[in-house]
């Protein structure tokens, strides 16, 4: 029996996915590199240096670390001025509710995301104070695969790996909740991954009596 469930933001809570891929297009056009949707996929899980290294594949120019950050910072700008739309709106019914669902019958609810906006976002979809505990990506050295966001999540709450559930949408995220020693729950490609424990299709599956029953 779990205790605690900790969760990815983007693409399983909500979904940024199109100011991500918008913020990196504007980006990308002005410095002339090749980037789609395709390549925008790859960045799932990712953080955002990484990401930009992917995108710099396709460059023929190279750039200095001072010209990354650079670039890293003006992505970000447009992404949290994208990030203005969200609203309440933006969190749907059936997330709402199973995650009052959850807390109702008593598991310990975590963020473990690394976007360093995660603050940002679950404030404007209105769940600011909602989660017992929030690691993201301004207290992680190390992004997806690597588990430390998750293992941290686990700390936060108090709570050891195997006492937790990591509920993702990327491959990434499930292989470092594999790593770090814990169960998950996979939805969309995050299901096809072979360490997924439980591959569902709607985050309302969790409250299946397979998976988190209640706590007490």
């Amino acid at each position: 029996m779990y205790r605690g469930i900790i969760f990815d933001l983007d693409g399983v809570i909500c979904f940024t996915d199109r100011y991500h891929y918008q913020a990196w297009k504007k980006l990308t056009d002005r410095l002339g590199i090749y980037f789609d949707e395709t390549i925008n996929d790859r960045l799932r899980g990712v953080s955002r240096m990484e990401s930009l290294e992917i995108i710099l594949e396709r460059s023929e120019v190279q750039y200095s670390d001072e010209e990354k950050v650079a670039f890293a910072e003006e992505k970000n700008e447009t992404y949290k001025q994208l990030l203005t739309q969200m609203s309440e709106k933006d969190l749907s019914d059936e997330v709402r509710d199973t995650l009052q669902e959850l807390r109702n019958r008593g598991y310990k609810l975590a963020i473990g995301s690394s976007s360093k906006n995660t603050k940002m976002i679950l404030g404007r979809i209105g769940l600011a104070d909602f989660f017992d505990a929030i690691s993201d990506g301004t207290n992680i050295t190390k992004s997806k695969p690597d588990p430390e966001v998750f293992l941290k999540a686990a700390e936060f709450i108090g709570e050891k790996p195997e006492n937790c559930l990591v509920v993702e949408d990327a491959e990434a995220g499930i292989e470092a909740a594999y790593r770090g020693g814990f169960d998950s729950a996979g939805i969309g490609e995050a299901a096809k991954h072979a360490h997924v424990t439980y591959p569902i299709q709607t985050f309302s599956e969790l409250l299946s009596q397979t998976i988190c029953k209640r706590v007490f």
